[in-house]
């Protein structure tokens, strides 16, 4: 499955997803504004990195298109928690997966529930993705 699409800058609203500098963020803000007479119309997109957290922003020309990341929600066992380590047993493909369970779900994952994981670009996550 291709884990990547492109969209016209100029149709990305908040909530959406962007690639920037390869990483995938969550778009917070999109401004488009144009620079003169007879210029283009630019848009800046600003957005938070889905796995790091940073602020990115990009600007480009209105008609330009950029990368979006296709993301799939999984659903997986928990089969045992090791520290603050998750071992998964993917309920589609069977495939044992170890995630690092993030600070913020810690209490929430339990042994034997299942839980739903994303994977954005060959990366899997425990992290919500709101």
């Amino acid at each position: 499955m291709a884990e990547k699409t492109t969209q016209v800058i100029k149709n990305m609203k908040p909530g959406n997803y962007i690639l920037i500098d390869g990483a995938p963020c969550k778009v917070e803000k999109v401004t488009t504004s144009t620079s003169g007479k007879h210029g283009a119309s630019k848009t800046r997109v600003d957005a938070i990195g889905l796995l790091d957290g940073t602020r990115r922003s990009i600007v480009k020309p209105s008609d330009e298109e950029v990368e979006v990341p296709i993301l799939e929600k999984k659903k997986a066992q928990v089969v045992a928690i090791e520290g603050n380590i998750a071992h998964l047993l993917d309920l589609q493909t069977y495939q044992e997966i170890q995630l690092e369970i993030p600070e913020d779900r810690m209490g929430e994952i339990k042994e034997g529930e299942e839980i739903e994981y994303f994977e954005i670009m060959d990366i899997k996550t425990l992290k919500l993705l709101k």
